[in-house]
């Protein structure tokens, strides 16, 4: 099975580790992987900051990259979302609105795809440590992914999971809003941080980089002893 990294621009450009791992655990799986050079921002910050026009530009050209993907696959829930509001900005369009609905059909979030196209539940993983997972706005409740990842978890040897209190709260991150609406940001992540601190874990994990890193920076700046992991981190820890 073929497969189309989308890596996002976080991940490209912060955690570049985590796309390393996604690759890693795809092909222990059986796919072949391939990354599109040409590959850009999805619009994702422009279309939120109001700027429709201009983000149209960046799908077009994400449309092209990922135009012969057998399958396009991202460690990502927000970022694959994107991709699925495509044919809704560009419906109007006779060029670009079937090639928008193309993209967002193949389009998916990893741990979707592990789940529901490879069928996978264990992923013959191994990771000793106890964990809470932060389920991100973006990937539950617009991308509708909310099972796949806890069933991957739930099955690695040696993970001990607690549910997050408040776990459908927002982190605080909201791409844009966490600049410009700053100190209401900061009290929604103390908050988070707090009901993290509340289940005990050593680990926090979660799927979509943006928040990982608002929350791992909070953490850190605040000094608390948790550590921070995507997902993909600890699903590629095969089992020896």
């Amino acid at each position: 099975m073929k497969v189309a990294l989308f890596a996002t621009c976080l991940v490209d450009m912060f955690q570049s580790n985590v796309g390393k791992a996604t690759v890693e655990l795809l092909e222990r799986l059986g796919c072949e992987i391939e990354f599109p050079e040409s590959q850009v921002c999805c619009g994702q910050p422009a279309y939120n900051s109001g700027y429709v026009k201009e983000s149209k530009e960046a799908m077009k050209r994400m449309i092209d990259a990922f135009q012969d993907a057998e399958y396009v696959v991202s460690p990502s829930g927000s970022c694959a979302y994107m991709f699925k509001e495509y044919p809704h900005l560009l419906k109007d369009d006779p060029v670009w609105g079937p090639k928008a609905k193309k993209l967002a059909d193949k389009t998916y979030e990893v741990t979707q795809f592990i789940v529901d196209v490879l069928k996978v539940e264990d992923v013959g993983a191994q990771f000793t440590g106890n964990v809470t997972y932060h389920t991100s706005c973006h990937m539950t409740r617009l991308l509708g992914v909310k099972n796949a990842p806890i069933t991957l978890l739930k099955n690695v040897k040696g993970l001990k999971l607690t549910e997050l209190p408040g776990k459908e709260q927002c982190c605080g991150f909201g791409g844009t809003f966490s600049v410009k609406m700053a100190q209401i940001s900061e009290q929604m992540v103390d908050e988070k941080v707090c009901h993290i601190e509340e289940t005990g874990a050593d680990y926090l994990i979660g799927a979509d980089a943006g928040c990982l890193m608002n929350i791992g920076g909070r953490i850190g700046r605040t000094g608390k002893p948790i550590k921070v992991l995507h997902i993909v981190e600890v699903l590629n820890n095969p089992i020896k």
